[in-house]
This record gives C-alpha cells, structure tokens and sequence, in this order.
C-alpha cells in the first residue's frame, strides 16, 4: 500500500521531531542554572602599571593584574565550554562608556578541575589598554571578569561579575 519512500520520509521526520523535542528539552533544561550558579571571583585586582605611553596619536597603558576565580560552578550537562575575560571600563570626555578586553581564556567542559581553577599572578594583558585619543591619563578604570556559556544546544548566555564587586583604579596623570 505504502511505498518505501513514502515509509522512509515519516521514520525521517518522526527521527527528526524526536531530535527537535530533545533539543527544547535541553534547552530550557538550563533556565534558573545560569542565575544560581555563578563563578566565585576571589580577586581581580591590579598588580602593575607597566607604562602608559602616547604613540601615534593614542594613548597606550600596560599592566598585569592578579585573578583568582572558580569557574567550575558555571559548568553544567549543557555547556560545551566557557569564553572568560576581563574588560576594562573607563569613562572619557569623547565616548561616556568605554570597554576593553585585556586578557581571555576558553575553559572547555572537559578539561581537568585544576584548570576550571583560575588561579593567575601577575598576568600581563594579551591586549593593552589603548584610548582612541589621549585621554587615559589620570582616568578611572574598572576591572570586571566576563563569561560566555556555550551551550551544547540552545541560547548562549552572557555572565558577569556582580555589580558592585569590581576592582577599580587609577591611571597616573603623567606618562611613564
């Protein structure tokens, strides 16, 4: 009565409403984790000032900062991997909001404990701290720790360091 296509395509569709269901599933399996199971952040702070120098038009700062965090609470079942960086976030005449990436890492779901375990001394930024003019001198900077969940399947999610717990401080007024 039926033809084989015809019995084909309904065992490809039902395998792929069975797939379809499981990935809703998965998906909002994970609503609630990401709010309650935050990193813990011990330190981020500044450990040196390296220099800040003006060249080509721009200012430039270097330093290193200490971090201390536990990523291991964001992992769950659903994430293949979390993208951490810190951003610095200073205020300028020019531009009201300005952030910076100066370090990041990926965590993969599975590596070992011991590297979910972010414990950095005197890191030196991957990316310096550079002002599209030259207004960094003497200005206030902020030091907060981001992360992106990369789920297995479903929405991605952006976390960050709770409001408030941010490590700040101020660049000099000189260049060095």
């Amino acid at each position: 009565m039926h033809t084989v296509w015809v019995r084909l395509n309904a065992v490809v569709f039902f395998g792929l409403t069975v797939l379809l269901c499981l990935s809703i599933l998965a998906a909002l399996s994970k609503f609630n984790h990401t709010t309650h199971h935050q990193p813990i952040i011990q330190k981020l702070a500044l450990n040196n000032m390296k220099s800040l120098k003006n060249h080509g038009g721009v200012d430039r700062a270097l330093l290193s900062f200490d971090l201390q965090a536990d990523m291991t609470p964001a992992f769950h079942w659903n994430i293949k991997q979390l993208f951490v960086y810190v951003i610095a976030t200073y205020k300028t005449d020019t531009n009201p909001k300005n952030q910076i990436v100066l370090w990041d890492r990926i965590i993969e779901n599975t590596d070992p404990p011991e590297k979910k375990q972010l414990n950095e001394k005197n890191v030196f930024v991957k990316y310096g701290l550079v002002d599209q003019g030259a207004e960094l001198r003497g200005k206030e900077v902020e030091l907060s720790l981001h992360w992106d969940h990369m789920p297995l399947t479903g929405t991605l999610f952006v976390g960050k360091q709770k409001e408030g717990t941010e490590s700040a401080f101020r660049l000099p007024m000189e260049y060095l």
